[in-house]
């Protein structure tokens, strides 16, 4: 192996730890000072971080559905998916409503964003996320292709964002600024790569392009509504955009059938 390709391979290898600290609390030791650009180049690997998080609570799901009903165990999973990225996007669903909700100019939605208390918007908000989630999931057959499904595309969908939208914050103290602020065409192709093929494992090709184009379409609705709420994006309009696009995704699998018992050829409940 030459020492070009063991230099990329160890590029590559930060990049993906540095996505992993970043969105998730599992503990990341990094031999050299991460950079700038490595910062930026990271998001490339941010549906990976979404399918560790799926496969982790699909796993926690799975055994404890085995000694536990039903309900019990898809609240372990959804409290799961809190405890690993410590409800860094809940957090962003919630100040996005508050802020949208409780401002009037750009500035002051921007102040009621940064505002560490949550408001009534925020907290109305986020309830109606978890239990639109929760009754999701429960209506599932079962929630474990639907974990990993929805936590690997929604965070698909979640960082396009920052493809083609500007960055907007009233100074630096913004939880993303100092990661997610541009991202590269070779890195939104690895992105979108990545989700396709976890879509593919798990789904026909038509369901695949029929979810495809649903979350396309829902793409650009909610870049529309943060464009004329904000004029871009923030690092809490990505989180709302995680949330909101992993709902989008249970409620597809469950107009595709997936409510009832289908055994897929990779022998995988759904």
């Amino acid at each position: 192996m030459n020492v070009k390709f063991k230099e990329k391979l160890l590029e590559e290898k930060t990049l993906l730890l540095l996505a992993v600290s970043f969105f998730t609390r599992i503990p990341v030791n990094f031999i050299t000072e991460i950079t700038p650009a490595q910062l930026n180049k990271a998001s490339r690997y941010f549906a990976i971080v979404g399918l560790l998080v799926g496969v982790i609570c699909s796993l926690l799901y799975l055994v404890s559905a085995q000694y536990l009903p039903k309900a019990i165990a898809v609240l372990i999973a959804m409290a799961t998916s809190l405890l690993l990225t410590g409800a860094f996007h809940e957090d962003g669903w919630a100040d996005v409503w508050d802020g949208f909700g409780g401002g009037w100019s750009i500035e002051q939605k921007l102040n009621i964003m940064k505002d560490s208390r949550l408001g009534t918007y925020g907290a109305a908000s986020l309830f109606i996320i978890l239990a639109i989630k929760y009754q999701s999931l429960m209506a599932l057959s079962s929630p474990v292709v639907a974990l990993i499904l929805a936590n690997t595309l929604s965070r698909v969908v979640a960082t396009s964002l920052i493809y083609d939208m500007p960055y907007v914050a009233l100074d630096a103290t913004s939880k993303v600024k100092p990661l997610a602020q541009e991202l590269s065409t070779k890195s939104l192709l690895i992105l979108l790569s990545t989700g396709l093929l976890v879509s593919l494992y798990f789904l026909p090709l038509y369901e695949c392009i029929l979810l495809f184009a649903v979350l396309f379409l829902f793409r650009a609705l909610i870049a529309l509504w943060f464009k004329r709420q904000l004029g871009g994006y923030t690092g809490d309009c990505l989180g709302a955009a995680q949330q909101s696009s992993e709902i989008v995704i249970y409620v597809c699998l469950l107009v595709f059938g997936y409510g009832d018992a289908v055994i897929t050829s990779v022998g995988v409940i759904r």
